[in-house]
């Protein structure tokens, strides 16, 4: 009996028929079926601060490049944007670019739905790969071609407030976070936060994780990358030291406790910007919000240092082409000059607080001169990505399943112990299943 791989049900017709029956939900997103316009068109889930720096990204390029028209679908984030990815892909309908995390890569250019960029037509707009971030760069690779370009790295850092972290002994001279050594040393560190900050209610480092779909998975993969230990995807079973897991998960129960246990993203975010925490492990993109905070010194730093080595979770906006049966010559001559000027205009996406992975921007003295940006740039040098495997990344089931693992151990109701092994047993589930051909 024949056993149908991910690929071969993507591109038979049973799919294909699902593609159909969205196609009015894709029509509605915009006339991707037909290009007649000359307009690139461009899909992205960019709203919010983001889509407008994207929004004025583009007409910045399609000002300094004459006769260039981008067509742009915010289409809304999560599994829904990625499900339509795929279909147009598979169905025909594909925009000429879009975005993609890039730790959904995976799942997307083994199965055929992406096309490669040319390279040396990115030369010829003066981009090179020596340009972009290697991490990143690199992670956008399959068989020797390159199907994903950097336009970021996004990790998770943190903001603290600086009068009081110096208070505390906590800071160097200048601001910066001192490293903390150990899980101890990080104890001790969130005790004495504690202690200088009574007049404000005692809040001392915050972390909102409760219901939330990601913050369990970015603390813990940073933590766990930063063991060392063995964390392999690519066979039919999981292979992950369980005991360096339990390590990790034992220490975010310390992490939480007794103050954000049950604290969730938005309380953690608001405890900080109402200035009655005075640290916060959250997300680079909390950084525009941050820097308006009045009456605040903001610090802030790359994920620390908690056990052997450094490293912190980090996912990338990545650009993609996603796969057209007979692309037309001219129009993806045109969508790599389109791209090439959205890298170099990338000092607009920093504003964000988004690591652009186009090195000249990031060296370039302007940016250097951001704040709190360039505090945590050095982020975007010890990204740890997500494994490479097609059921990984941003909105995906799995990272579903992973964090309510670890929120049931989080909130006290079950042990570090258990909560792996939950762990585990999802991480099995989906290696078993048939590969990407």
């Amino acid at each position: 009996m024949m056993t149908l791989t991910r690929r071969d049900l993507i591109r038979s017709a049973g799919f294909a028929g699902a593609a159909a029956a969205l196609a009015p939900v894709l029509s509605a997103c915009g006339s991707v079926a037909t290009a007649s316009t000359g307009a690139i068109q461009y899909w992205n889930p960019f709203t919010g601060g983001d889509g407008g720096l994207m929004k004025e990204m583009v007409g910045h390029v399609e000002r300094v490049v004459p006769g260039l028209k981008v067509t742009t679908t915010v289409l809304e984030w999560g599994a829904s944007y990625y499900t339509k990815l795929a279909m147009a892909s598979a169905g025909g309908r594909a925009p000429d670019v879009a975005v993609m995390h890039v730790s959904r890569f995976a799942g997307y250019a083994p199965g055929g739905l992406l096309d490669p960029w040319d390279t040396e037509l990115l030369r010829e707009f003066g981009v090179t790969g020596d340009d972009l971030n290697p991490d990143v760069f690199h992670r956008g690779q399959y068989q020797g071609e390159q199907f994903a370009l950097p336009l970021d790295a996004h990790p998770f850092v943190v903001f603290y407030d600086k009068e009081l972290m110096d208070k505390a002994g906590l800071v160097d001279t200048g601001g910066r976070l001192l490293p903390f050594g150990d899980p101890d040393g990080y104890l001790e560190a969130a005790q004495k936060l504690r202690a200088v900050n009574k007049k404000r209610g005692g809040l001392g480092p915050v972390y909102g994780h409760v219901n939330d779909l990601a913050q369990n998975w970015r603390m813990f993969w940073g933590l766990f990358k930063q063991t060392g230990a063995e964390f392999d995807l690519s066979g039919t079973k999981a292979r992950v030291d369980r005991d360096a897991a339990v390590k990790v998960v034992r220490f975010m129960q310390q992490l939480v406790a007794p103050q954000c246990r049950t604290m969730d993203p938005a309380t953690a975010v608001g405890s900080f910007a109402a200035r009655k925490a005075p640290f916060i492990f959250t997300g680079e993109w909390d950084s525009a919000a941050f820097s308006q905070i009045k009456g605040i010194e903001l610090g802030a730093a790359p994920f620390p240092q908690i056990f052997d080595r450094p490293a912190g979770w980090a996912d990338s906006h990545m650009f993609v082409l996603p796969h057209q049966q007979n692309p037309d010559p001219e129009q993806r001559r045109t969508t790599h000059r389109l791209i090439a000027q959205l890298l170099k205009a990338s000092l607009t996406w920093a504003q964000a607080g988004h690591i652009p992975a186009y090195l000249p921007v990031v060296n370039s003295h302007k940016y250097r001169s951001m704040e709190p940006q360039a505090d945590y740039a050095a982020a975007a040098k010890a990204t740890a990505l997500d494994p490479p495997a097609w059921f990984m990344g941003a909105g995906a089931d799995v990272q579903v399943q992973l964090c309510q693992a670890m929120q049931t151990a989080l909130v006290g109701a079950n042990s570090a112990a258990v909560a792996v092994d939950k762990m585990i047993s999802a991480l099995n589930f989906y290696v078993s299943k048939p590969k990407l051909a």
